[in-house]
């Protein structure tokens, strides 16, 4: 049972005690001495006190005050129950998805397990869409230039950082080790704040820059653990909305900020490619991500350019 039923259960379980033995024997104590008086004038049998009577409205609101205020406090601790199961950084809270999404993370286990992919994109959406799903996306540039290199597309679409470290708690990259990994994660712990999440059993979303900086950093820490001979490209997370007073991607550039320091010069490098999508002013054109956060078959064309060097001299 988790912590959030365990308080409704609680509410309950109080609400019974407090009505069957606190309130109703309050009523009965109150009103005892009257009832009695009525009823054996009128020649009513004993249980008949629990009839309706005129003088029932006093009653019920003499009973109103100490069992809202009971109620209140029930809600009050149901809340702080339900809060308190959630830590308070959830980008690093490994959290599974539901649907289409456990399968795609099976996939990459028994990708995984073959133990041959010496290049793998680990992200969310953007990183997915390399897939050769068509030219729409990066399916012609991924044919091109990375499936010749034997590369794996670890990437689901919608993923925050909490949800690869679930997938590497639970066989990804488990029996791989490749040479490179080229990781790319937070636009959706960006994307996602304000929102019910229903794998948070419909929470409302938080992550800051701090918050989602940590996450990725957890998911470095977890990929140098499993593979410490593998070396990984970090690259910022690439910009989003219209223009720069966008504020989705103003905090992205702050998360940018943050993770470059996770660089060591060796075995983690870092990379941000984000202005070479952007116009000199820094709009960003629908000619190349149009709807402003995924990339077209164009901008997966200028994602390869802007790495292909780096990737070639990580992977020597």
């Amino acid at each position: 049972m988790t912590l959030m039923s365990s308080a409704y259960v609680f509410i309950f379980s109080l609400w019974r005690a407090a009505t069957a033995n606190s309130l109703l024997p309050a009523f009965c104590r109150m009103n005892s001495a009257k009832k009695r008086a009525r009823e054996s004038e009128a020649g009513f049998p004993p249980f008949s006190s629990l009839s309706p009577r005129q003088d029932s409205p006093n009653i019920a609101a003499s009973m109103k005050p100490p069992f809202l205020s009971l109620f209140a406090v029930c809600l009050g601790l149901a809340a702080f129950a339900v809060a308190d199961e959630l830590p308070k950084n959830l980008a690093t809270y490994p959290v599974p998805r539901e649907g289409g999404w456990m399968k795609q993370h099976e996939s990459f286990n028994e990708i995984s397990k073959k133990g041959e992919a010496p290049l793998v994109f680990l992200g969310d959406s953007i990183t997915a869409g390399w897939a050769p799903v068509g030219k729409k996306k990066g399916g012609e540039e991924w044919a091109k230039s990375w499936a010749p290199l034997g590369a794996a597309n670890f990437g689901i679409g919608g993923d925050r950082t909490e949800h690869v470290l679930w997938r590497l708690e639970h066989g990804n990259f488990d029996g791989l080790h490749p040479k490179l990994i080229v990781l790319m994660i937070g636009t959706n712990n960006t994307g996602h704040v304000g929102k019910p999440q229903k794998e948070l059993n419909g929470a409302i979303y938080h992550s800051s820059p701090e918050d989602t900086a940590e996450g990725v950093k957890a998911i470095l820490d977890h990929l140098q653990k499993k593979m410490p001979d593998t070396k990984i490209l970090l690259l910022g997370i690439f910009p989003r909305g219209d223009n720069e007073q966008d504020k989705l991607r103003q905090t992205n550039e702050a998360t940018n900020t943050l993770i470059a320091k996770f660089a060591d010069g060796s075995k983690i490098q870092y990379l941000d490619i984000g202005k070479k999508f952007l116009e000199p002013d820094g709009t960003l054109s629908t000619d190349i991500m149009p709807d402003h956060l995924h990339p077209n078959a164009k901008g997966y064309e200028i994602w390869t350019a802007a790495i292909k060097d780096k990737v070639a001299e990580m992977m020597k």
